[in-house]
């Protein structure tokens, strides 16, 4: 049976995605689950992150967000039986590509799929589910009327976020980063009760001529934004660094400003540096910032059964219409290749499914 596999020989050398014949699954163990995978997304590959947790190799599985049904159950599976529908994550040191039609993995990485939403929105949502939980509830404990100002919100993880977000009563601004995001984001209502837009101001950065923290100050009344949640920032203003940035994103001391006293800044930059006066300005707000890596639910088992929670609660919302995934349209398994080498390289905007 074959499954996707990513190659990488020496470093920086470009990865390169194939299908290998893999061994014959082993007997289901005590607390693992046979599954029968029916749909998978793709997700882009954090080599840096791999290596420096003892778990890259020169072979590595492609596809750990999947749904499928369980074909059998070990001894001691509790929560399971045969022909529930499930959804889960593999965890970093799976050895098993989700791009296989069986896999075997512990009963601990998935939750119930609800019968009324699809393969592909289950797969496709997973994912960005967990991040947007974390970044919003176990980092930056959002609660009603707060405001929120989520960073290219049309992106996978924006869309989720945002709709989370106003779930939950808070108020948000959001960045476009071109015209058809700013139209989509502008689009954006409630499946239920009143249509209001989920997204209170749009501020388009296509041009560059946008002020961030300005609108956000003039959006709170001067009172800046409990929370910020980034999609990446330039650490430098000037200079060749800051040429090689991504030409949308904020300065780092933008988001700092429009920050609200006691505000959170939930980022995803691994690298973030931060100078004495913009600690110092941080201190004179009493404002945090968190580090958003989802993966430690995976690597950690002290919390599994809040892990547990969030993955049924994202698979809730979005059986209920809460959530609405920013999904391209289901990929079939031989074009797989090709949408992982898009995804690894970040030319695509919409989630990559492909349907097994």
């Amino acid at each position: 049976m074959k499954g996707l596999y990513c190659q990488q020989n020496t470093a920086g050398e470009e990865m390169t995605f194939v299908f290998q014949e893999r061994e014959n699954l082993s007997s289901t163990s005590e607390s693992s689950l046979k599954i029968n995978v029916k749909a998978c997304a793709l997700s882009w590959i954090d080599r840096k992150f791999l290596s420096e947790t003892k778990l890259e190799n020169d072979c590595l599985p492609v596809g750990r967000e999947i749904a499928g049904v369980v074909l059998e159950v070990g001894s001691k599976v509790s929560f399971f039986q045969v022909d529930d529908q499930v959804v889960g994550i593999l965890p970093l040191d799976s050895k098993e590509s989700g791009l296989c039609d069986t896999i075997i993995a512990h009963e601990q990485y998935f939750v119930h799929k609800p019968e009324k939403i699809s393969w592909h929105e289950a797969a496709g949502t997973i994912r960005d589910g967990l991040r947007a939980y974390t970044a919003l509830h176990y980092l930056s404990h959002l609660a009603p009327e707060k405001s929120l100002l989520v960073m290219d919100g049309a992106s996978t993880l924006g869309t989720i976020a945002i709709q989370l977000a106003h779930s939950r009563g808070a108020k948000v601004i959001s960045t476009a980063h071109s015209v058809e995001d700013k139209q989509y984001l502008e689009k954006l209502r409630p499946t239920v009760g009143i249509k209001q837009p989920l997204v209170t101001r749009v501020i388009d950065v296509s041009n560059r001529k946008a002020d961030i923290a300005e609108s956000c100050l003039e959006e709170t009344g001067g009172l800046g934004v409990d929370i910020v949640l980034d999609a990446g920032v330039r650490l430098f203003e000037h200079g060749e660094t800051a040429a090689l940035s991504l030409p949308l994103l904020p300065h780092k001391h933008d988001l700092i400003t429009l920050l609200a006293v006691g505000g959170h800044w939930v980022t995803t930059m691994e690298n973030l540096q931060l100078d004495p006066p913009d600690s110092h300005c941080l201190f004179l707000k009493g404002a945090t910032i968190s580090f958003l890596n989802d993966e430690i639910w995976s690597l950690s088992s002290a919390q599994q059964g809040k892990y547990l929670h969030i993955l049924k609660d994202v698979m809730e919302k979005l059986s209920t219409g809460i959530f609405r995934p920013q999904l391209d349209e289901p990929v079939p398994l031989y074009e797989a290749k090709v949408s992982m080498e898009m995804v690894q390289k970040n030319e695509v905007r919409k989630k990559q499914v492909i349907q097994l």
